[in-house]
C-alpha cells in the first residue's frame, strides 16, 4: 500500500510539473520585442548576429526572420540573439522579425509582436 501511495504521489507531482528539474512556462506570458541591434543592414552585406531586446523570452524562444526560424541563443528573459545569414540580406527589403516562445513539453507557445528590419 505504501508503494502504491508513493507512486500515485509521484505521478501527481509530475503531472503538475514538479520534479525532474522542469517547470511549466508562466501562463499568459507573451514575448515582446522592443528593439533590434543592429537596427538595419546593407543589402549584399555579410552575415551578422542580431540582438533582439524585449521581455518574456525563455530558453525555448526562437527568432524568426520572415517566418523562417534562425539559430537562436537565449541570453536572458529580456534578450536573445540570432544568426542572420548573408543570403537573408542579399537584396533590399524590410524583413519581419518576431520571437516564438514554445510552451515546452505541453505544446502551444506564443508569438511576439513583429518588428520590421530594413535591409537597404
Amino acid at each position: 500500500m505504501k508503494t502504491t501511495c508513493s507512486l500515485i504521489a509521484t505521478v501527481l507531482l509530475l503531472a503538475l510539473g514538479v520534479g525532474c528539474g522542469y517547470s511549466r512556462p508562466a501562463a499568459g506570458v507573451t514575448p515582446t520585442v522592443t528593439t533590434l541591434a543592429p537596427a538595419s543592414a546593407t543589402a549584399g552585406g555579410p552575415a551578422f548576429p542580431l540582438t533582439v531586446n524585449g521581455s518574456g523570452f525563455s530558453p525555448a524562444s526562437v527568432v524568426y526572420w520572415n517566418t523562417s526560424p534562425r539559430p537562436t541563443t537565449y541570453v536572458s528573459a529580456s534578450q536573445v540573439t540570432a544568426q542572420i545569414g548573408a543570403a537573408d540580406i542579399m537584396t533590399a527589403t524590410n524583413a519581419s522579425v518576431y520571437v516564438h516562445t514554445s510552451g515546452g513539453a505541453y505544446g502551444g507557445g506564443t508569438n511576439s509582436n513583429t518588428v520590421s528590419f530594413p535591409v537597404n
